[in-house]
């Protein structure tokens, strides 16, 4: 079920209802968990035992890490959980990839394979909740903190139903001692949580779904036939949809967590208004840009190994990334394109930018040359092949057709704009802060709109963009 959905309205209702007329905290508890399955096996249930037996497999690994005094013992239990983690994310979801390139080798010199059709279906949420058992997993081989004795309060944080399918990535000891201690609904977090739910949807169903799809569907599906102006259009209306889509999601998760009584980390804080590329990750898809740097760059080395090697480690983890979003070659050029971003970025800070050139009007125009590039980027995102991507920057770049866009082009280029304008003005803000201190009578007059627009959106309903990765 979908946060969209009068299916997810109703379960979330009966949810929040149950929750809080359960007075013990075990209790509430193993309510939690049970929805959460609940949630997930909506989706597809026999892959409820696939999480079932991930969640249970990592909690006693976890414990064995802990109890073994041998470093050499050690090692060999983190390597079992990376083996089997990453082997069931590479068998649902990098197979057919992996075929794909392997039939490619004997091509090359004459030899014709064709590897059998396995029709894996991919596991919703298989990437989200396999990083979350692997950061819990590496954290205690690092001995960050000690495993939890208790499975339900383990297999709590792995499925926590907000963030199960698309994140937020936490990390355990966010979630650690909020499940540990007893809490339940309050009114601040009722209304808060509410209020981010309704901007969530009005993001996913009226921007996201209504406004930007309909025009970057209609280009990326018929890019062959369209000119110069309905490239661009196309792909500025991807940038909008992909944005509103997932940071919708991540609103909306937040948003249910807040009416729980937990909180989740935010996971995108403007990443438009964004001044350079490492910036636009500390500000775009926050928790996975985290993660990636905790147990990928740094494992590789981070900046500790030399210059040269610090634009080899960038590399690598965006590449790395990129292949992590999607079996395709595209988003690893997508990843490729941000290695390259944040590193050319760090030569430049580090062995050209003067301090004198951080005006704030320098400062202005080196985030339109950082969102020029993100857009860039997102072609490859979207792009069905290499050619197709090729095909796209050639008609963005060298003019072709006419000039005239319709009405549905013009108001997603309006929406675009408006986006990035909004970004800029609350780059510095916090969303739920915000909220928080509207005024009751305006605030109520802004939801209401959005709840009439959400009701009134012509849009085609899209699962989440995310739900795919």
């Amino acid at each position: 079920m979908q946060f969209d959905s009068f299916t997810f309205m109703l379960f979330f209702a009966a949810v929040l209802a149950a929750y809080n007329a359960l007075g013990a905290w075990p209790a509430r508890k193993w309510l939690l968990l049970g929805a959460s399955y609940v949630f997930y096996a909506a989706w597809n249930p026999p892959f409820l035992l696939l999480l079932l037996g991930s969640t249970t497999l990592d909690w006693w690994i976890a414990r064995r890490i802990d109890a073994a005094q041998e470093p050499s013992a050690r090692k060999r239990w983190v390597m079992l959980t990376l083996l089997v983690n990453l082997g069931v994310l590479a068998f649902f979801k990098y197979n057919r990839f992996l075929l794909d390139n392997f039939a490619a080798l004997p091509a090359l010199i004459g030899v014709k394979y064709v590897p059998a059709q396995l029709d894996i279906v991919l596991p919703i949420g298989i990437s989200f909740y396999t990083f979350h058992s692997l950061s819990y997993c590496l954290d205690i081989y690092r001995r960050k903190f000690a495993p939890t004795p208790s499975w339900r309060d383990y297999a709590l944080y792995v499925a926590f139903f907000p963030q199960l399918v698309a994140g937020p990535i936490t990390r355990f000891p966010q979630m650690r001692p909020q499940i540990e201690a007893p809490r339940r609904t309050t009114r601040a977090g009722l209304g808060l949580g509410l209020s981010l739910l309704v901007l969530g949807l009005f993001e996913k169903s009226v921007l996201a779904d209504s406004i930007f799809a309909p025009v970057a569907d209609a280009f990326f599906n018929a890019s062959a036939n369209a000119g110069t102006a309905v490239a661009w259009s196309g792909v500025l209306a991807f940038s909008g949809q992909i944005f509103c889509d997932f940071a919708g999601y991540s609103t909306c998760a937040i948003g249910a967590a807040l009416a729980l009584g937990f909180e989740l980390p935010t996971n995108f804080r403007f990443p438009y208004a964004a001044v350079g590329f490492s910036d636009f990750w500390r500000r775009w898809h926050i928790s996975l840009s985290s993660w990636l740097r905790d147990y990928l760059y740094i494992s590789f080395g981070g900046n500790r190994r030399g210059e040269a090697r610090t634009y080899v480690n960038l590399l690598l983890t965006m590449l790395i990334g990129g292949l992590w979003h999607g079996a395709a070659w595209t988003f690893v050029i997508w990843g490729g394109l941000h290695g390259l971003y944040l590193s050319v970025e760090r030569l430049l800070r580090e062995h050209v930018w003067p301090a004198r050139w951080n005006s704030a009007a320098l400062r202005f125009v080196y985030g339109l040359i950082t969102l020029f590039f993100v857009v860039l980027a997102w072609v490859w995102f979207r792009a069905t092949d290499f050619a197709a991507g090729c095909d796209i920057f050639h008609k963005l770049f060298f003019a072709q057709g006419g000039y005239v866009l319709g009405a549905a082009q013009q108001l997603a280029l309006a929406a675009f704009a408006a986006t990035v304008v909004t970004h800029w003005l609350l780059r510095e803000r916090d969303l739920k802060s915000l909220i928080a201190r509207t005024p009751a009578p305006l605030l109520g007059l802004v939801l209401g709109l959005l709840l009439a627009a959400i009701v009134l959106s012509p849009g085609d309903n899209h699962a989440f963009i995310y739900f795919q990765f």
